[in-house]
């Protein structure tokens, strides 16, 4: 993709000159998908969302990918295809979801992903026939949050995913988290630190700012992943119908950590009866950590949010001491 910078006022923008076909290490046509997708057939169907539907396919290589369908009837399918590509296909990090061609027709638009054979994080929180432990759930955690770290500061101008959750966080062969589903992100404009959108994201996961005025900045990322975290190490979703009333996850954390009862709200699989007393401490002192590290993203002022640059070093930091209790 060739992207020509040009002024705007007093901003520099991003214009791209020829958006499709992308310059991607390989093309592939429409029929190559329908017949490596079984015709797009149920029995390859991965998930759907609002503006795509996702199947498991296998290229005439050989390679198994993923392929993103995008639903053109719907009001926003088109853009979110351009998004996608335009986000993907200039962005590289190992906790990047990473694009390997698209198809572009008038009437088919589509996407070919690396495919991720440990499917979602939400699916193994919520799956009855997988598990993660502590140190697993803390490395989906760093990964997740370098890869934020990298789109908010790493990249030529900030981009704001504004839609991260459990299930747009896919999990390799080694179980290496990378960050999906780039379809509403939003590239900031040089000098600024917010920008305005129409675009919701998902209900319980989306910055107060953004679902009531629109505002998007990197620090609404830093609040999804604040509530992301509490629900990875809780397995209480923001939406859980115990939620339903006065109470909300955050408030059910913080007032958990005032009367030192965390193991209360924790997931029951994370502190194993067979931990002797100090490992069980131990551990205990570290989710606490992270729970209120949790809190501290998701704060309901964007100001006195943390950056997610300092969110990675006390990760790592609270990860070196679980390693000592779980040697």
């Amino acid at each position: 993709m060739l992207i020509l910078w040009r002024k705007r006022g007093n901003a520099i923008v991003a214009t791209n000159t020829a958006l499709v076909p992308l310059l991607l290490c390989r093309r592939v046509s429409y029929l190559e998908l329908l017949r490596g997708t079984n015709g797009f057939s149920a029995n390859n169907l991965l998930g759907t969302g609002g503006f795509s539907t996702v199947y498991r396919g296998t290229l005439s290589d050989g390679i198994d990918v993923a392929v993103k369908v995008f639903n053109l009837q719907v009001e926003g399918g088109f853009k979110s295809f351009d998004k996608e590509c335009e986000m993907l296909s200039n962005t590289r990090h190992r906790n990047l979801l990473k694009i390997i061609s698209c198809c572009s027709q008038i009437d088919f638009k589509a996407v070919v992903l690396e495919y991720m054979p440990n499917g979602s994080l939400e699916k193994w929180l919520y799956s009855s026939t997988c598990s993660l432990n502590v140190l697993e759930r803390l490395n989906i955690m760093i990964h997740v949050a370098s890869a934020l770290e990298y789109l908010h500061h790493g990249y030529q101008l900030p981009i704001v995913h504004c839609d991260l959750k459990p299930s747009n966080i896919l999990l390799n062969d080694d179980m290496v988290a990378r960050v999906a589903d780039f379809g509403i992100a939003k590239l900031l404009g040089g000098g600024d630190s917010v920008t305005q959108t129409l675009t919701l994201a998902t209900i319980g996961y989306m910055a107060p700012e953004y679902g009531v005025e629109g505002i998007v900045s990197t620090r609404g990322d830093v609040y999804s992943f604040g509530i992301v975290m509490m629900e990875t190490f809780t397995k209480r979703k923001p939406t859980d119908e115990m939620f339903a009333g006065e109470i909300n996850l955050k408030e059910w954390i913080a007032n958990s950590l005032l009367e030192d009862g965390i193991t209360e709200v924790l997931d029951v699989t994370l502190l194993g009866i067979e931990d002797d007393g100090d490992k069980f401490v131990v551990k205990r002192n570290c989710l606490s950590s992270l729970m209120r590290l949790a809190l501290a993203c998701s704060a309901e002022s964007p100001q006195e949010r943390m950056n997610i640059q300092d969110v990675v070093v006390t990760l790592n930091k609270i990860k070196i001491k679980l390693l000592k209790a779980v040697a």
